[in-house]
């Protein structure tokens, strides 16, 4: 099978959005969990970005990774496969912690204002700070999570015949597609909408298992059919065209509300917005970027590790400018987002040379 390179493009550029997310949400006065706070209680328009992004993002890196899946099932043996993500997902998620990620925790304790570091002895000091520094990990090890299952249930049939019977008729398929944004808005009807403190219940929301598990098999068992993909291409304009209206009529009236919350995702206007975004995103792709060159080759190839190492960048220099500068806000937002966007390279660059290292912190297992 030749390699879809709109599917590999896709990624990288939407990691490269995660990063400019981060610039944003870290200066955020909306009340978003994680960020240092932002500059007064007046509007800040920038935060806009959260509105339009956070919807659909991750929840397409979730379809993307259910394609790639079914795609390297295809070519690798379940037992190949599942040692191919322990090593990518699972040990940067675990082992990366202790040798990278805790010096991302370190500043996330800062970040947090847990005074109360002070008096814990260093060596539980280090082990909190690893924990802390799990930050957008979380994403990697929902994906080995489900990556197991997967191997518990992919024999379960599912018949292509249906998608070449709508696809004979496509409009047919794209009403089917998006009717499939049902299962969207039911999956984040699982989150806690009241989350006790005192609990996990925190933790569930972020990692969203059950809304995250149900987009993954929607890109095993459905984007990943070559008829479903050659309709969105098609269709891209349309369905672009309806995500922008949704989307536009979302920030218009939710703006300045916390979009991160169960109440607020969980509403049928932000998911029908989510949902097209990523149909009009895959479709758009994979009629315009079907195609490579040197730069996105790079891409292709490092925006995993990009992922990865980004938010140290964030944290640190974030966190420094906010409560050691006395910066304008602008410059703070200037600052930091050309600095996360050649400082991260920097660093995955460096690291990815480490012996050791690599296999620890990006699951490379050599140069």
């Amino acid at each position: 099978m030749n390699r879809k390179h709109w599917i590999d493009n896709l990624r990288w550029v939407t990691v490269l959005l995660v990063l400019l997310y981060h610039v944003i949400y870290f200066y955020n006065n909306k009340g978003v969990f994680g960020g240092v706070g932002g500059f007064g209680d007046g509007p800040q328009y920038q935060d806009v970005l959260m509105y339009v992004l956070y919807p659909w993002f991750m929840p397409l890196l979730f379809l993307l990774a259910g394609i790639g899946s079914r795609y390297a099932l295809e070519r690798k043996t379940a037992k190949e496969w599942l040692g191919a993500r322990t090593r990518k997902l699972l040990v940067p998620a675990t082992i990366g912690l202790f040798v990278f990620q805790w010096i991302t925790g370190y500043f996330n304790t800062h970040v947090a204002g847990t005074d109360v570091m002070a008096a814990v002895p260093q060596p539980e000091k280090y082990f909190m700070w690893c924990v802390s520094g799990i930050g957008p990990l979380w994403f990697i090890q929902d994906l080995w999570f489900f990556s197991l299952i997967l191997l518990l249930i992919r024999k379960i049939p599912c018949s292509a015949r249906s998608c070449k019977l709508f696809a004979s008729r496509e409009w047919l398929l794209v009403v089917a597609l998006a009717l499939l944004g049902v299962l969207f808005w039911l999956g984040q009807q699982t989150l806690i909408f009241n989350p006790r403190p005192e609990s996990l219940d925190g933790l569930w929301n972020l990692y969203k298992p059950v809304f995250y598990f149900i987009i993954f098999l929607l890109g095993y068992y459905v984007f990943s059919r070559d008829e479903v993909q050659e309709t969105l291409g098609k269709a891209w304009i349309p369905l672009m065209a309806a995500a922008v209206i949704s989307g536009t009529v979302l920030t218009v009236t939710t703006f300045g509300q916390n979009n991160t919350i169960p109440q607020y995702m969980s509403t049928p206007l932000n998911c029908l917005y989510g949902w097209l975004m990523c149909l009009a995103m895959m479709g758009w792709f994979k009629a315009k970027f079907d195609k490579t060159n040197a730069f996105a080759g790079y891409m292709t190839r490092s925006s995993f590790g990009l992922y990865i190492v980004h938010y140290l960048v964030v944290a640190s220099l974030g966190y420094k400018m906010k409560f050691y500068t006395q910066l304008p806000p602008a410059a703070m937002y200037a600052i930091l987002t050309v600095a996360v966007f050649t400082l991260s390279p920097l660093l995955y660059e460096a690291l990815h040379r480490i012996p050791f290292v690599r296999w620890c912190v990006l699951g490379i297992r050599k140069k």
